[in-house]
């Protein structure tokens, strides 16, 4: 018990996964808070230098070597990136098709989950608490975070242009550019002399990383429910079809791992890397595609649903997969 415990906590089930639910729940009993004029704090000048510290840091912690030895198995990552910013995606456009509502905002923040990179840390532990590729899951999980500062906004845009005549593609991308894209350049850049500090230092990182987002969390839903953009929402039902799409995404990268023939460990690592998505990177893009915060939390909730399920199921599959490898 303790042992799951540990690998849980390792995960992303740990104190920032109910510092996370606690900061919903006074967003929801303070809603005043999130105003700048009530709280004392500018919370968008805050997290905006915020966002861009996190992002710099990242890239000092991308080691070249690891980039470069990664290449040698690029058809599994061709495989994985594929999946995350192509299938995924795709299979959003066809339901959206089918079944969507252009003024329903959970369908568009179910669109932006499926445009976003594959979380990073917990895909990692899950993969090697499975007995995954490890090296794989590493490589795929930094360069996602990569291409998706460009990739995401252009779905978005391909969303948004069609049902928000006002939405300015080049414009975002400019702004991803400048707060997201060019620190995490001049941090690779400089990955040899402040790299060793970083990793001396990653518990204090991570602190700051946690907070940034909290605060991120903060802003979005106290506006939103502030807003009562959550009245008459069927919040319930939403997670429950959140819970649908996760399964069906592991479905999908089972049965794509087993169709393309790759051994356990390579099979593993499409399954966890292939279906997570980013809370951390939904959180800050969300900030600078969504400008309008009070529309901003009801976009982030779908991503939030699926963040919590994507923890607690994939663990619970990550101990199942050890155990029968056992």
């Amino acid at each position: 018990m303790v042992s799951i415990k540990k690998r849980m906590a390792k995960a992303g089930i740990n104190s920032f996964f109910f510092l996370l639910l606690l900061t919903i729940l006074l967003a929801y009993l303070f809603p005043e808070w999130g105003e700048t004029s009530a709280s004392g704090l500018n919370l968008d000048v805050l997290t905006y230098y915020g966002v861009s510290l996190i992002f710099f840091f990242y890239g000092v912690k991308i080691s070249p070597a690891t980039l470069k030895t990664g290449l040698s198995n690029w058809k599994l990552h061709l495989v994985i990136q594929s999946t995350t910013f192509l299938v995924f995606p795709l299979i959003i456009l066809v339901l959206y098709a089918a079944f969507g509502n252009q003024q329903n905002l959970f369908w568009v923040g179910t669109f932006y989950l499926a445009a976003l990179p594959s979380t990073v840390s917990s895909s990692v532990v899950m993969v090697s608490i499975a007995g995954g590729n490890l090296p794989a899951a590493i490589f795929n999980a930094s360069i996602s975070s990569i291409i998706g500062i460009l990739i995401t906004p252009l779905w978005m845009g391909l969303l948004l242009s069609s049902s928000q005549g006002d939405f300015e593609l080049l414009s975002t991308v400019w702004k991803l550019v400048q707060q997201i894209f060019i620190p995490v350049l001049i941090g690779f850049m400089l990955h040899r002399w402040l790299g060793s500090w970083v990793q001396r230092y990653s518990k204090v990182l991570k602190g700051f990383d946690q907070t940034v987002i909290l605060l991120i969390v903060f802003s979005a839903f106290s506006q939103s429910f502030g807003g009562n953009m959550f009245a008459g929402q069927n919040i319930l039902g939403l997670g429950f079809l959140m819970l649908l799409l996760f399964l069906l995404m592991l479905a999908v990268m089972y049965g794509l791992g087993r169709w393309l023939g790759f051994n356990r460990e390579d099979g593993i690592t499409v399954l966890f890397c292939g279906s997570k998505k980013s809370l951390v990177q939904g959180a800050v893009m969300g900030k600078i595609l969504f400008p309008d915060p009070i529309i901003f939390g009801v976009v982030l909730l779908p991503l939030m649903l699926y963040h919590t399920l994507q923890l607690i199921l994939g663990s619970a599959l990550a101990e199942k997969l050890a155990a029968r490898a056992k």
